[in-house]
């Protein structure tokens, strides 16, 4: 009969032994890894430090005027002028400074996947399963990793940040692609467009809603990570939170929860105010007319009739 307090696959040590040789084998790469990461997320630190508060806050201000309208606006300045008068106006810009890396990063990688597997099943069949485990394990365990791989401080907690954050921006972007009408790529490709022609001006406009959607998500993603990260020595929110549980001081811990709720809010806001502004409820005919125009030249009249029926027949 086996024993339940037994071990009988030591899968732990195996891991611990794998990571190690990792660890040992391949610094070089890691430390490569680290160092884009860790100049990007300086230079927009510093950037954002150095800027009057402020100034500041009135420039995110006029961003959510044009992108969310009045009410997002005021939102976005009475909630930042709250921040400021919190006391924790640099460890919200570190946080910031912390997502928005993510986000670059997010978006060099998980865009060109997100395209990578919407034209080949074949990729789109190895990468699936790999971003089902990627979505599925608990943040926590994200962080054992990369410890051992890049060390401690903000700059691995931003790694951590981005590994948990890519793969809805992979999954949306290969869905948008999917889902974009099969009768304009095949118009497209009766008028003579490249593959590139096609992606470039048929169905990355097309899918843009659905990539913004997924852009949505990783900001939340990344914001939620951005505190965890703090076990593991990242600055900002995260760190407020972890350092007023350990000392038992619960007024401090509400205080960077509430800025985390506040950043939260305005991150989610804005990125799905730009998902929203996309045109093609209002001006999709005329859009993609002219990228036709543009791709064709004069044999494009009968490109623009002919899309323009197929969309007035699907609304």
């Amino acid at each position: 009969m086996l024993d339940p307090d037994q071990v009988y696959i030591p899968l732990a040590s195996w891991i611990q032994i794998a990571i190690e040789w990792i660890a040992d084998h391949f610094r070089p790469l890691f430390r490569s890894i680290r160092w884009p990461v860790d100049e990007l997320l300086n230079a927009i630190n510093g950037t954002l430090e150095v800027t009057p508060p402020l100034l500041l806050i009135a420039l995110f201000g006029l961003l959510a005027l044009w992108l969310a309208g009045r009410r997002t606006a005021l939102f976005t300045v009475v909630s930042l002028v709250f921040i400021l008068l919190l006391g924790i106006w640099y460890e919200t810009l570190t946080t910031l400074s912390l997502i928005a890396t993510a986000i670059v990063v997010c978006v060099a990688i998980g865009i060109p996947l997100g395209i990578l597997c919407a034209r080949s099943d074949r990729a789109w069949g190895i990468l699936r399963p790999i971003l089902d485990v990627m979505q599925t394990t608990p943040s926590f365990v994200y962080l054992i990793p990369v410890v051992m791989l890049f060390g401690v401080g903000t700059v691995p907690g931003a790694v951590a940040v981005i590994v948990v954050a890519v793969p809805p921006l992979i999954r949306f972007t290969n869905i948008g692609i999917r889902g974009v009408d099969q009768e304009l790529i095949e118009a497209g490709i009766a008028f003579g467009a490249t593959e590139r022609q096609l992606l470039w001006e048929i169905q990355l406009p097309q899918a843009l809603p659905t990539i913004l959607g997924g852009l949505n998500q990783t900001v939340l993603l990344a914001m939620v990570m951005s505190v965890i990260v703090a076990m593991i020595g990242a600055e900002g929110l995260g760190l407020v939170v972890l350092q007023g549980l350990g000392r038992l001081d619960v007024g401090r811990a509400a205080v960077g929860g509430i800025g985390i709720v506040l950043m939260a809010i305005i991150l989610d806001r804005l990125t799905q105010a730009v998902a929203d502004r996309d045109p093609r409820a209002r001006a999709g005919q005329s859009r993609i007319s002219g990228a036709f125009a543009r791709l064709f030249g004069g044999g494009h009249r009968r490109a623009e009739a002919r899309l323009e029926a197929s969309l007035d027949s699907k609304t």
